[in-house]
């Protein structure tokens, strides 16, 4: 049974903060279904690569994002054990599906390129 955390207001105003970028919010409503590297994000938002690094950086130091290693490749996903989990799925629960731009991805030949 899962128990409701109190919020902080402190903690809930830079979690929204860190949300309120659009390439941010767009990028945890995709890394809530889909494991992710920083090569694909470039693509995905033609962003150069220290650009997305630095979102997803912001990302990992307030624990939102996890990262895993899978040879020279970082992949990047959801941290659901975040203790504020539940209060970020509630503001991305309502946004639009992102899977178009992931089905665009795959369209170009750009959705596996870290294999």
């Amino acid at each position: 049974m899962e128990t409701k955390q109190e919020l902080d207001l402190d903690v809930a105003a830079n979690i929204l903060k860190l949300l309120g970028d659009k390439t941010r919010l767009t990028m945890i409503k995709i890394l809530d279904d889909h494991e992710f590297c920083v090569c694909e994000f470039v693509a995905l938002f033609q962003m150069t690569q220290p650009a997305i690094s630095q979102h997803l950086r912001k990302l990992k130091d307030n624990g939102i994002v996890k990262e895993s290693r899978k040879g020279q490749w970082i992949f990047y996903s959801l941290n659901r054990s975040h203790p504020y989990y539940s209060f970020i799925q509630t503001v991305i629960s309502n946004l639009p599906s992102q899977r178009y731009k992931l089905d665009e991805l795959e369209e170009q030949g750009k959705r596996i390129t870290c294999d």
